[in-house]
C-alpha cells in the first residue's frame, strides 16, 4: 500500500492519501476573528483545496468530524456546512463540543473521502 503525506509539519501531515482514501487533519480557520459560520466557511474552502490536491472532492466525503467550542454554535456552523454540501452526498458526521487549542477558534473539521 502506498501512503502519500502532504504538507507535513513537525506534528502531523495536513492530508494523507492511503488505500484509496484521503484523510485530513483537523482543519481550523486561518482568521479566528470570524464567527462560527465564517470560520467554518474558511475551513471548508481549505478542505476543498486539500481534497483537490489529492484528486477528489467533497462529493466523495464519507465521514466528517466537527468540533465546536460551544454546542450552541452548531446551528450557525451548520449554515456554512449546508451551503457547502448543498444537501448532496451527505457523509456520516459527528458534531462534538470540545475545548479547542486556541480560545479564539470556534470550529475544527476533519474529513475522510474516497478517491
Amino acid at each position: 500500500m502506498t501512503i502519500k503525506r502532504h504538507e507535513p509539519s513537525k506534528l502531523y501531515s495536513k492530508v494523507v492519501e492511503a488505500n484509496g482514501f484521503v484523510f485530513t487533519a483537523g482543519i481550523t480557520a486561518d482568521d479566528p476573528k470570524q464567527d462560527a459560520k465564517g470560520q467554518a466557511q474558511q475551513i471548508l474552502r481549505e478542505i476543498d483545496r486539500l481534497l483537490a490536491l489529492c484528486g477528489t472532492d467533497k462529493s466523495k466525503v464519507v465521514s466528517a468530524t466537527i468540533w465546536v467550542a460551544d454546542i450552541r454554535l452548531r446551528d450557525t456552523m451548520n449554515e456554512a456546512w449546508n451551503a457547502w454540501t448543498g444537501g448532496q452526498n451527505l457523509p456520516g458526521r459527528a458534531c462534538i463540543e470540545a475545548k479547542l487549542a486556541d480560545p479564539r477558534l470556534l470550529v475544527e473539521i476533519a474529513v475522510v473521502a474516497a478517491q
